[in-house]
Formats: C-alpha cells, sequence, structure tokens
C-alpha cells in the first residue's frame, strides 16, 4: 500500500480529504495527520510516507517550508498542495518544489482522486527507472491551470493573462523552452479553454485552435499565443453576458450548480451576469418556481443529504463542505427543509 500522510491545521478539511479519498481503490493508505509542517517532518522520519498532501497557510512552519524541507531531504516523496487561497505566490512555490498537484479549497472529490492518481503514476515511473516528461510538464501545468480556471470563471481577463504570463515565466525558468515541451503547454491549456467554454455555454468550434511552428517556438511566442485565444474567448463570454437581449438563465443555474459550497449572494450573481439583482430574481423564479437564494439552499441542502450516507464524514465537516461555517445554523436550516435533523435522518438510514 502506497502511505499518505495528510497536513493541515484544520480538521475539517483533513476529514474531507479522508472521507473522499479512494484510498482502496487507489491502493493506498493513510498512516498519519499533522496539524503543522513541523509535526509533519517528524512523523515523516516515523513513518516514511510516499505521498504527502498539504496545506499551504499553517501556524509554526507552514506549507512553503515544508515543501522547501521536502524537496531538500526527501525528494522521492510526492506532494499535493491544497491552498484556500487565488494567490500566485502560493503556486509559484508549489512548481517550485516539485508539487504533483495544486487544489483549491473547498477539495472537490473528483480533483482530490485525480491528484491522487497523478502520484501513483508518477511513483510508479519512478519504480521502473523512467521519468515520463510529458507527465512531469503536465503535472506542472496543474497549478496553473487551477488559477486561470478561477479567473475565467469569474469573468477576470486580467487575471487569466497576469498568470499565463506568470507560467510562461516559471516553465522558462525551469528549463521548458523546446518546442516539443512548447507544444504539449499549448495543447494543454488550448484543451483547458475547450472545457471552460463548455461549462460557460460557449460554442467550443468557435476556438480556433490551430497554429504555427511560430507561435511554439520560444516560450515568449507560447504566450502570445495562449494570451490571444484566452483573451478572444473570455472578452466574447464578457459581451455575451453583458450586452445580449435575454439573460440566460439555465447559465445562471448552472453558475449556482458549480459554486453552491462558496457564499454566493444574488448581488454576486448579478454582477457577473451583468444584470440588476432585482430582474435577476425576478427571472429566476418566474423560470424556476423559485428564487435564488431558495435555489442555492436547495442544492446545499441535496448535497448534505447525500454526504450524511456517508457514516465516516462528521456532520461538522458536512456543514463546511455544504457552505456553512456556523453547524448550528446548518442544524437549524436544514431540519426546517426536511423536517428531521441531519443525525436523525442519518440513524434512519442505517436502519
Amino acid at each position: 500500500m502506497i502511505k499518505v500522510l495528510i497536513v493541515d491545521d484544520e480538521s475539517w478539511t483533513r476529514d474531507i480529504i479522508k472521507a473522499f479519498g479512494e484510498w482502496n481503490e487507489l491502493g493506498m493508505q493513510i498512516i498519519g495527520e499533522a496539524e503543522d509542517g513541523q509535526e509533519a517532518l517528524q512523523l515523516i522520519e516515523q513513518l516514511q510516507p510516499q505521498i504527502v498532501i498539504t496545506d499551504m497557510r499553517m501556524p509554526g512552519t507552514d506549507g512553503v517550508q515544508l515543501l522547501q524541507m521536502l524537496n531538500e531531504q526527501h525528494q522521492h516523496i510526492k506532494t499535493v498542495v491544497i491552498s484556500g487561497y487565488d494567490d500566485f505566490q502560493y503556486a509559484k512555490h508549489a512548481i517550485r518544489y516539485k508539487a504533483v498537484d495544486y487544489l483549491l479549497k473547498p477539495v472537490d472529490p473528483k480533483e482530490l482522486n485525480n491528484a491522487l492518481q497523478n502520484c501513483k503514476r508518477v511513483l510508479e515511473a519512478a519504480q521502473n527507472e523512467r521519468s515520463p516528461l510529458s507527465l512531469d510538464l503536465s503535472y506542472s501545468l496543474a497549478t496553473f491551470k487551477q488559477l486561470v480556471r478561477s479567473h475565467y470563471n469569474d469573468l477576470n481577463l486580467e487575471g487569466v493573462t497576469a498568470t499565463l504570463g506568470h507560467m510562461m515565466r516559471e516553465l522558462e525558468s525551469n528549463g521548458v523552452t523546446k518546442p516539443a515541451m512548447l507544444d504539449q503547454v499549448a495543447q494543454e491549456l488550448l484543451l483547458l479553454l475547450k472545457e471552460l467554454m463548455k461549462a460557460n455555454s460557449q460554442e467550443s468550434e468557435a476556438l480556433h485552435a490551430d497554429y504555427g511552428q511560430e507561435a511554439i517556438e520560444s516560450c515568449a511566442n507560447t504566450e502570445a499565443f495562449l494570451r490571444g485565444r484566452y483573451t478572444n474567448m473570455l472578452e466574447q463570454l464578457i459581451q455575451h453576458r453583458k450586452f445580449k437581449n435575454k439573460l440566460n438563465l439555465d447559465e445562471v443555474k448552472l453558475y449556482m450548480e458549480e459554486h453552491y459550497a462558496e457564499p454566493v449572494t444574488l448581488e454576486q450573481l448579478a454582477r457577473a451576469f451583468f444584470v440588476s439583482k432585482e430582474y435577476l430574481s425576478k427571472m429566476f423564479k418566474q423560470e424556476f418556481g423559485r428564487n435564488v437564494t431558495d435555489y442555492m439552499l436547495h442544492l446545499r441542502m441535496v448535497k448534505a443529504k447525500d454526504w450524511l450516507l456517508d457514516e465516516s464524514i462528521p456532520i461538522k465537516t458536512i456543514a463546511e463542505m455544504a457552505g456553512y461555517e456556523d453547524i448550528t445554523y446548518f442544524y437549524r436550516v436544514f431540519k426546517k427543509h426536511f423536517g428531521i435533523a441531519p443525525g436523525e435522518m442519518r440513524k434512519n438510514s442505517e436502519v
């Protein structure tokens, strides 16, 4: 079994990771937990894990220091970084110290298991004495792709272009300069762009992804190419949302379904879709029979009900994952919605 150590000062984040990791299927075992980098280093010496999943912001020895020490003293250990902060400095450290993947909080189960699968592949490649460059490069890009995804969905063009620039400079400083490598960078970022366009109801056929050799002959040219493609598509999305004659309520609904765990308000939704909150509220209720706030609550409650079926997830953790920091308030909302308390529903499901 591949041994895994979890490092995070927040117990509920550790609980989420333990609950959502497909440990048996991946052939992995959690052998310990630590609340800061110093405790993690002590456990690493004792337990010899092959994978370390770590938060970045922690009291005492933080994730940045831990990554640095692992890179210096335990290069065989593969790391997955988790951060609640959409900050390029953390992404830069994750790349520099060769993290396999970079996840943003709240942790998505699919992304967590993909990251663990990536770690497993790297470990298996090392055992077979081969270092697949394409996989290594793909893992380096994972951090930046998370940031690009976040900025694109927030209609933040400046954030997208800045991240692309940071990415290319960081990759160049790490020796990613050959045309074959730059071609992989371009292809992966174009696939991400297609995925983002689909998620935002854009026609991916509008993306002209073809490029000549001159577009990838240098890091500067690759950056310019990607910046042009992302700028064109994001500007189209902004114009579509800002100036279209009719609000696409399916887009609003999809956005809510993808961001239910975040503190999304009616005001934020209205800004994202360039309409007044009064108009959005009126049209949403007219289309779906319930207002924006009620629908967001419905999404959270349905998710919470599903998670309750898994007894390994503490109810406090379920409240956090559903977007409620105050567990007392979560209990009250849940009981009002379903007519039964979370603990009672869990108990009834066991019968």
